[in-house]
């Protein structure tokens, strides 16, 4: 039988995944592991024939991982149409049986945190060593308007201590951004350079597996980082996810032109940024303001 494992062992092998970036390699390999680890009707997937891979299995692998999130169900399954495209243009098999599933549309959220709830999160994470890395993504994330999943897996070669810098790599967009980093945040890493210099990512999981220290998962850091929360006393409303959206609706606020927010947030396109410009009290009275000193 043509296991499904051996797709993926092909696909890994194949050019089309070799010449990805190594943040994007890591994000499409946990999220076809996670395809590969899954039960549908009593029967682990990795175990099928890719070849006579069943669209009904398909979709009820789908609609197991929307039990868990809308969300992370459509980042697998386009892992996973990734996969069998692969098995296609090899003449692999013959179908992918996740082409034709419907996506379910994900709910545009529009929740963002407080200053004050930020520096609530971030006084309760640096409080505790088992958090402060956490405390890091996050405070990551907020500052520089990014997504967590970069954060997570961000290295100390991103760094520059010279320059007082970070260059990112995007994995949605593969698009790189370079920005500065706030003095706070700059002593920060510092400090974290200090305790864990000596490994690859600037906020791993703070205490090894098998000796190795890891990024958190995908999975692990919404449920620590719900934690957290809790503990310092935030609405269940919040999400980490949310700061990103919290720091770019802080520069339409501030009055910040379109084009330098594209700058930080990595957008190539003008109107990916107007879900983020909102009609708020705080940016009509900069807009008429600086109507009246003009």
């Amino acid at each position: 039988m043509s296991h499904l494992t051996n797709l993926t062992d092909d696909y890994y092998k194949s050019y089309d995944y070799n010449n990805l970036r190594q943040q994007t390699k890591k994000q499409y390999k946990y999220f076809i592991n996670v395809m590969l680890n899954t039960e549908v009707d009593g029967v682990k997937l990795s175990t099928l024939d890719y070849k006579k891979f069943p669209t009904i299995t398909a979709k009820k692998a789908y609609n197991l991982w929307c039990d868990k999130g809308i969300h992370m169900a459509n980042h697998i399954m386009s892992a996973s149409r990734l996969l069998f495209n692969h098995g296609l243009r090899e003449e692999l098999c013959q179908i992918n049986p996740f082409e034709n599933i419907r996506r379910r549309a994900v709910e545009k959220r529009k929740v963002v945190w407080s200053r004050g709830d930020v520096q609530k999160l971030l006084d309760t994470a640096y409080g505790d060593f088992s958090t402060r890395n956490i405390g890091l993504i996050a405070h990551m994330a907020y500052e520089w308007c990014q997504r967590l999943g970069d954060m997570r897996m961000l290295t100390w070669e991103n760094i520059n201590f010279d320059t007082q810098s970070v260059e990112i790599e995007q994995s949605k967009r593969n698009t790189d951004v370079h920005l500065p980093i706030e003095d706070d945040l700059f002593v920060m890493l510092k400090q974290q350079e200090k305790d864990f210099g000596f490994q690859d990512y600037v906020a791993p999981r703070p205490y090894p597996i098998n000796g190795v220290y890891l990024p958190y998962s995908l999975t692990k850091l919404p449920k620590y980082g719900r934690k957290l929360m809790d503990e310092a006393g935030l609405s269940k409303e919040l999400r980490l996810s949310d700061l990103r959206r919290t720091g770019v609706t802080e520069m339409v606020e501030a009055g910040v032109g379109i084009g330098q927010i594209m700058s930080v947030t990595g957008h190539q396109d003008p109107s990916s940024v107007k879900p983020y410009m909102k009609n708020t009290l705080k940016s009509a009275e900069y807009a008429l303001t600086t109507r009246r000193k003009a």
